[in-house]
């Protein structure tokens, strides 16, 4: 164990040394930080660019030449089953026989950051990407945010205080913009914006409060209640979604792999308080009526639980309300998470 708590300051040919006498295992938790982290930059370019070279490490980490060939020989030397040199492109490239070793490919991570880097969030010299490919992303109206609203939020949950904020409702009872204290505990995002979660002192409720609709902040305050207390959030409920089955058997097969399912079906944990976006987003309570089979590739399983869940998802009560009525609405697929 000493060995591995202090393989940050451990030099690369040590750890080649170390990892072919049996003492270490080439652990992604072992390779972390300075050269360690460049062994799997250079597998990381190896897996997803297919090729790296000298100067991809100079232009990230900023080391020397030199540093750049003692880093990519160590690599050789602690996978040469993965590595081959490429004289033409003067490149280091995949061989046939490449496992990665310090890295876990990651393709949720990767595209992911290119989504990013479509929307303008990152650019190419923010990730290990060697470059960006012609990628085509939906485009969404942004939903604005402002800096000292979302800032006055972030500090409000770290000092598990309130915040007073002025806040523009769609509520036709609310037309105009209103101050009202908040105790913020969470952020959520319903696919399309952003909201913070918290307890509305004014209407005694915990609810969600849409960022962009924050139009002001002002001071912070004591809390009014915690987190512990809104069982809407702090609560699961699976919801188990099938291949359509009015589609044909093929493409059952094809919906069933697209999205990872074991026996035909995947559960899908939901927090109470997103119950109703995760119906909405995948028009569950619409695509029915209005869509072809093919248009509606997947549909819940156990439908009357799920309806029983949107109901219950609905009713402003404090935990311990919720548990004791909780066999009464035979919802019983629920689990509570510890933020």
């Amino acid at each position: 164990m000493g060995l591995v708590s202090r393989t940050s300051i451990i030099s690369i040919p040590i750890l080649g040394r170390l990892i072919k006498g049996g003492i270490l295992e080439p652990d992604r938790r072992t390779f972390r930080r300075g050269p360690e982290q460049r062994l799997e930059f250079i597998e990381f370019r190896l897996y997803w660019d297919g090729a790296v070279n000298r100067s991809d490490l100079t232009e990230r980490f900023g080391v020397s030449v030199p540093q750049a060939s003692n880093d990519l020989t160590a690599y050789r030397q602690l996978a040469p089953e993965n590595v081959a040199y490429d004289l033409s492109g003067k490149r280091y490239v995949p061989a046939t026989t490449f496992r990665p070793k310090f890295l876990k490919p990651n393709p949720d991570r990767y595209l992911a950051q290119l989504k990013a880097m479509s929307d303008g969030i990152l650019d190419v010299a923010d990730t290990w990407l060697a470059s960006q490919p012609d990628t085509g992303v939906l485009p969404i109206p942004n939903r604005r945010t402002d800096p000292p609203v979302l800032r006055a939020v972030l500090m409000a949950i770290r000092a598990k205080g309130g915040v007073h904020v002025e806040y523009q409702s769609t509520s036709p009872e609310n037309p105009d913009p209103i101050w009202r204290w908040i105790t913020p505990h969470a952020f959520g995002f319903d696919g399309l914006r952003w909201h913070v979660r918290a307890f509305c002192h004014r209407d005694n409720r915990f609810k969600d409060f849409i960022l962009g609709r924050c139009l002001a902040v002002g001071e912070q305050g004591p809390a009014a209640a915690v987190a512990e207390q809104d069982w809407q959030w702090q609560t699961f409920f699976e919801v188990v979604l099938q291949p359509n089955p009015d589609l044909a058997d093929g493409q059952r097969r094809a919906v069933a792999l697209d999205y990872n399912m074991i026996e035909g079906r995947i559960a899908v944990p939901v927090r109470f308080a997103l119950l109703y976006y995760f119906n909405k987003r995948l028009r569950l309570d619409v695509a029915e009526r209005f869509d072809k089979p093919r248009e509606r590739p997947v549909v819940v399983a156990n439908q009357a639980e799920f309806e029983a869940a949107l109901q219950k998802a609905d009713v402003p009560l404090s935990t311990s309300e919720r548990v004791a009525q909780q066999a009464d609405d035979g919802v019983t697929s629920s689990r509570h998470a510890s933020l």
